[in-house]
């Protein structure tokens, strides 16, 4: 367990905030160190090319759930989401300056709760938050209150030539651990294949999910290729895809507790995406301890074969 660090909070907080804080930091300090370590248990993992790193299959996002502000009972909230995260095997946490609040929060909690060591902390830099690709990453780790990140990536490929440089550079430094591009809704795909040709990329970040799998065509399999990992991300198309199949109604299909262990819509739609032999991970985002943690179920075994992956796409098309 890394130890708990000062958290500064940008905004002007009141007495009662105040208090909130430090009941809660108490309330940390008086945990089980062993409560807030990951539990990696039967949770799948994928090794990192060239490495002897291993990451849960299972991550998450911040896209807009954790664009908070300093609202007190939300961040509080959003500490427990976090908590449950490591407790239930979390490794991969996305973030970025784009998502308004969220690495303060991310900050707060991660204040509140000590840093796992299982955490693989994800930013980015683009060029709308200002400043170099350098002094980006040094304000969003004072943000998180982390000493390092794992890996930062060009968000949606804004001036990419440049802040790939820079970010290449900081990794030689050992001021990173990773570099990575993203995209997200089908976009810019023959970039970013160029990129992942030509470039030394670690990780590329993009859509994909049941109903988005242009991917598979030419962008996961160089990824195998070049030993690149992926991130999926909107494996539920914003939320939309799994709200709308439990508006319709529509059932689990019969066999799908005994082909992969699925017992809910989000087992059945992260397992198809994290069996993908690609796929390094998942990364749902979400407000709910509950649907978190369905969300970390999906990354236990059994996963789908590939039939059973492609008895899965065929179900969902017949709905």
């Amino acid at each position: 367990m890394k130890p708990l660090i000062k958290h500064r909070i940008k905004h002007r907080i009141t007495r009662r905030q105040s208090l909130t804080l430090i009941g809660a930091t108490l309330a940390a300090i008086a945990l089980p160190t062993a409560s807030l370590l990951a539990n990696t248990g039967g949770m799948r993992q994928k090794a990192l090319a060239g490495t002897d790193k291993k990451l849960p299959v299972i991550g998450m996002g911040t896209w807009r759930t954790f664009n908070v502000g300093s609202d007190p009972q939300l961040l509080d909230a959003r500490t427990e989401v976090v908590k449950a995260f490591f407790e239930h095997g979390g490794g991969l946490i996305d973030s970025s300056p784009m998502y308004g609040s969220a690495p303060d929060v991310m900050g707060y909690a991660l204040q509140q709760l000590g840093t796992p060591e299982s955490l693989f902390a994800a930013e980015k830099v683009w060029s709308p938050a200002g400043g170099s690709a350098r002094e980006q990453v040094a304000e969003l780790k004072e943000r998180w209150k982390v000493e390092q990140f794992d890996l930062v990536q060009v968000h949606n490929l804004t001036d990419w030539r440049e802040h790939l440089a820079a970010l290449q550079a900081m990794k030689a430094e050992g001021i990173i651990r990773h570099v990575g591009i993203t995209t997200s809704h089908g976009r810019r795909h023959s970039e970013i294949e160029q990129i992942m040709t030509s470039e030394d990329i670690d990780f590329v970040q993009l859509t994909y999910n049941i109903t988005h799998r242009e991917a598979e065509n030419r962008l996961l399999p160089l990824a195998e290729e070049r030993g690149i990992g992926v991130i999926a991300n909107r494996p539920y198309n914003g939320g939309s895809l799994i709200k709308n199949l439990k508006r319709r109604n529509a059932p689990l299909p019969e066999w799908a507790n005994e082909e992969c262990g699925c017992t809910t819509w989000a087992d059945f739609l992260l397992k198809f995406i994290v069996s993908h032999p690609a796929i390094t991970c998942a990364i749902p985002a979400t407000t709910q301890v509950e649907h978190l943690r369905e969300n970390m179920r999906a990354g236990h075994s059994p996963m789908p074969s590939a039939n059973v992956r492609q008895r899965i796409a065929t179900y969902l098309e017949s709905l």
